[in-house]
């Protein structure tokens, strides 16, 4: 996964951020005073001593009209406690975060009364996605799931605000939008790696409590009926668990020749710069050396491997400077390209309240998401961009997610879930990251 550097057009109003956030945390409180009605969780009730497929067929259409309403509330405060990371934020993410979980477990375990039944199959589907429509599922134990999802929240708000200080000097401090910019820019090794010891150094005081989450998600999808959570994960394929890793393993025995070759190449390539002490022929290539924080994608360093006299291509960067394109203007960019095919243009909200750049005055999660709040027409991306190429291939490709999410609309609730990418986890969640 990657996330996107900062762009420099954007000067947030003095003080927006407080306030926009003590609007927000008030609204909250108010609620908290004035409880609103909430429409009680279904129960899978029958019209005889055996169950029915049509009592199966209304439960889950109760199920999705509960969970629908829980997602949509969830979202919401994801979106604020990713966009003013404060603990009270988080708390607020958590709560509701639980609320999906706890509602997603208890209905998985009454859908149990319906196992045996022949079902129509877009009815059997749906009782199918119900088990899938959370990313981490949760032990029914409400302590569990409480401590679940502040974990969660906790580790969320972590990497938003991670923060490495070269030297260990205040004035020198960075977070991961500059500091993939060294990765992906610097070719001074000692550079590349103090910025890439720098930013992981936040993981350790994260470790304890992701092993944590990992016991509560497998405790979770046990309780659900699948191995663990990685089962869980690939039963979303349309196919058992370990079919869906024969076939993965049978895909990468197709291509790992080309892709033995291509890190075959990039290790000579990368020793004639670096030296074969710090690129040793019988180790894995270090991770600081390929122009990413997560190493998933080496076109940075295209410019060490690419062979003499071979072209790059159009310099997309420089074109985009040229024109003096700003972050929005970017993603008009993008939005162009989908009206070209025939979609409709993004709704006036979208503009509204998306993210496009990195504020001055608060902590955000930059990692690059596109969002379907409502399920319908509020759509949202949050991107910290810079102008450059690699970030307009990113816009294009979260606002694939938004046209995609919209192209669902009409769709019942279960059926409205968008694809998602290889880094991203099955979740009927309304996010879909990069």
């Amino acid at each position: 996964m990657s996330s996107i550097a900062t762009g420099p057009h954007f000067l947030p109003k003095r003080y927006f951020g407080l306030l926009v956030l003590s609007v927000v945390l008030l609204a909250s409180v108010a609620r908290a005073q004035t409880p609103a009605k909430k429409d009680p969780p279904p129960v899978a009730k029958t019209t005889s001593a055996q169950p029915t497929p049509a009592d199966a067929k209304r439960f889950i259409e109760q199920a999705e009209t509960h969970l629908l309403d829980l997602w949509i509330k969830a979202g919401r405060a994801s979106w604020v406690a990713e966009n003013f990371i404060t603990d009270d934020t988080e708390s607020i993410s958590a709560d509701a975060d639980q609320a999906v979980k706890a509602a997603a477990a208890d209905l998985a375990n009454q859908a149990k009364k319906f196992d045996k039944l022949q079902l129509p199959p877009d009815v059997a589907r749906k009782f199918k996605l119900l088990k899938l429509s959370v990313d981490i599922p949760a032990p029914h134990d409400p302590a569990a799931q409480a401590e679940l999802a502040k974990i969660a929240a906790s580790l969320d708000g972590d990497y938003g605000k991670g923060t490495w200080c070269p030297d260990d000097k205040k004035e020198n401090c960075k977070q991961l939008p500059d500091i993939e910019k060294i990765l992906a820019n610097s070719r001074d090794p000692k550079e590349l790696l103090a910025a890439w010891q720098g930013w992981h150094a936040i993981a350790p005081p994260m470790r304890k409590r992701y092993t944590r989450l990992v016991e509560l998600g497998n405790q979770g999808a046990k309780e659900m009926g699948f191995a663990d959570v990685g089962a869980m994960w690939r039963s979303n394929y349309d196919m058992p668990p370990d079919e869906f890793s024969k076939e993965l393993d049978r895909l990468w025995q197709q291509v790992r020749p080309l892709y033995v070759s291509l890190h075959a190449y990039t290790r000579w390539k990368l020793a004639e710069k670096y030296g074969k002490d710090m690129v040793p022929e019988d180790a894995p290539i270090p991770a600081h050396l390929l122009g990413n924080m997560w190493a998933q994608e080496w076109n940075n360093i295209y410019p060490l491997l690419a062979p003499a006299n071979a072209t790059t291509g159009p310099d997309v960067g420089a074109a985009l400077q040229a024109k003096n394109v700003d972050a929005r203007g970017m993603v008009h960019y993008g939005e162009a390209f989908f009206t070209s095919l025939g979609f409709e243009p993004l709704p006036s909200t979208f503009w509204e309240r998306s993210l496009f750049t990195k504020p001055r005055d608060r902590d955000v999660v930059c990692h690059s998401s596109a969002w379907s709040i409502d399920f319908k027409d509020d759509l949202r991306i949050k991107m910290c961009i810079d102008l450059t190429a690699e970030d307009f291939a990113t816009v294009h490709h979260e606002l694939g997610h938004n046209f995609y999410q919209r192209a669902y609309t009409s769709s019942r609730r279960f059926f409205k879930t968008a694809p998602t990418t290889a880094s991203t986890k099955p979740s009927a969640t309304p996010s879909l990251s990069r």
